[in-house]
C-alpha cells in the first residue's frame, strides 16, 4: 500500500530537479504564486476569490491551480510546483515529516460532517467493519479518519482489508458495488449515498477538532514575500464577506466547480464550519484541547507516527505562523 510519507519523498526528491530548471536562486518575487487547491467544500471559496476579483482587489497576482486529485496537490507542494496548496493538518505533517519545509497560516474551516465512512446495507457498527472492503485514498485525510473510527471500537487497521484508490474513483467503486465500505469527502460523499441501503456510519462530526483545513505555504514564499501572503489572508476575507452576502450567486460558482447541484452543494454547509478571524486567532493560541492546533498537532502527531503514518517524530516548533491572521483581525 502506497503511503504518503512514500509519496511525499518522491515528490521531494523531484525539488532539486525543478529548482534547478527554474533557476532555484533567481527573484521571483513578479511571479504569480501558485495556489492549488481541490474539491473540498472550505477550498471551493478560492474559486470565488478568482472569479470576483478579489486576489486583484487584494493587490496579489495568483495563479490558482485546480487539482482533480487531493494527493496530488500535497505532492505539488512539496515538490516545489506549488507556492501554497490547501490541505488538512495531518497531511501537511505528513508532508513535513517526509522532509517538507511548509508553514500553515491560515485556517480555512473545521470538518464538522463532510468527511465520512459511508457503508452498504447491513454494517450497523464499527465493529461490522472487520474483515470487510473499505475503498479510501492512502495516506490521506479520510484514512485517518478511518484510522481514528477504528481505534475507538477497539480494531485495528490490519483488521480490515482496503482497497487503495484516488478518492472519487474510490466514491465511484462503492456506489457501483464493489467495496462494503469506503472513506471520502464532500462532494465525493454524494456520489457514494448514490449507493441503494447506503448509509454514513460515522463522521469527522464525531471527532470534533481533528479535521482541521489550511492554507499551508513553503518557507520560501513566507521568508520572501511576506507581504503578497498577507495580500492572500485578506482576499480570503473579502471572500468569506462576499458569500456572506451574496449566499445564492456563491454556491452558483462552487456548485459549479464542484460539479454537484446548487441544492446538493448548499447540503454540505453544516459539515464544513468556516472560520472567522477571531476563530482563526483563538485556533492559533495554546491550548489544551484539539481546537487549539497546537495542541491539535501534537495529538494527530503522535497518533500518525503511532499507526505507521509517519517515520518519525515532527518538529512542530515552526509549522504555524499566526503573525498574518492577526495582523487582518487587528485592522479589521
Amino acid at each position: 500500500m502506497k503511503s504518503l510519507r512514500f509519496v511525499a519523498l518522491a515528490a521531494l526528491a523531484a525539488v532539486a530537479v525543478f529548482g534547478a530548471a527554474c533557476g532555484g536562486d533567481d527573484d521571483d518575487s513578479g511571479e504569480p504564486i501558485r495556489l492549488g487547491f481541490s474539491a473540498w467544500p472550505g477550498w471551493f471559496p478560492w474559486q470565488v476569490a478568482e472569479e470576483q476579483g478579489f486576489f486583484d482587489d487584494a493587490g496579489v497576482e495568483v495563479e490558482l491551480v485546480w487539482f482533480d486529485g487531493y494527493l496530488d496537490s500535497i505532492n505539488a507542494l512539496a515538490a516545489g510546483q506549488l507556492d501554497a496548496n490547501s490541505q488538512t493538518l495531518n497531511d501537511t505533517i505528513g508532508s513535513v515529516a517526509a522532509g517538507s519545509d511548509q508553514v500553515i497560516v491560515l485556517t480555512n474551516d473545521n470538518s464538522t460532517g463532510n468527511d465520512q465512512i459511508i457503508v452498504a446495507s447491513g454494517i450497523n457498527s464499527v465493529k461490522d467493519l472487520k474483515g470487510k472492503k473499505i475503498g479510501l485514498e492512502a495516506g490521506v485525510v479520510d484514512h485517518y479518519l478511518l484510522l481514528l473510527g477504528l481505534a475507538k471500537a477497539g480494531l485495528a487497521f490490519s483488521d480490515v482489508e482496503i482497497v487503495n484508490l484516488e478518492t472519487g474513483a474510490a466514491a465511484a467503486a462503492f456506489a457501483s458495488g464493489q467495496l462494503d465500505a469506503v472513506a471520502v469527502f464532500a462532494p465525493f460523499t454524494t456520489t457514494a449515498l448514490e449507493r441503494s441501503g447506503s448509509k454514513t456510519l460515522f463522521s469527522s462530526k464525531d471527532f470534533p477538532g481533528a479535521i482541521p483545513d489550511h492554507l499551508a505555504i513553503s518557507r520560501t514564499l513566507l521568508e520572501d514575500r511576506p507581504e503578497d501572503v498577507q495580500k492572500l489572508i485578506d482576499a480570503w476575507y473579502k471572500t468569506l464577506a462576499y458569500i456572506a452576502e451574496n449566499r445564492e450567486e456563491a454556491i452558483k460558482i462552487m456548485a459549479e466547480r464542484a460539479g454537484v447541484s446548487e441544492a446538493e452543494y448548499a447540503s454540505y454547509e453544516a459539515g464544513t464550519t468556516l472560520f472567522s478571524a477571531d476563530d482563526n486567532v483563538k485556533a492559533f493560541e495554546p491550548g489544551d484541547d484539539l481546537t487549539s492546533l497546537e495542541f491539535a498537532a501534537k495529538d494527530i502527531s503522535k497518533f500518525m507516527l503511532d499507526a505507521k503514518l509517519i517515520d518519525n517524530e515532527v518538529d512542530l516548533s515552526t509549522l504555524f505562523d499566526s503573525s498574518f491572521i492577526k495582523a487582518y483581525a487587528d485592522d479589521n
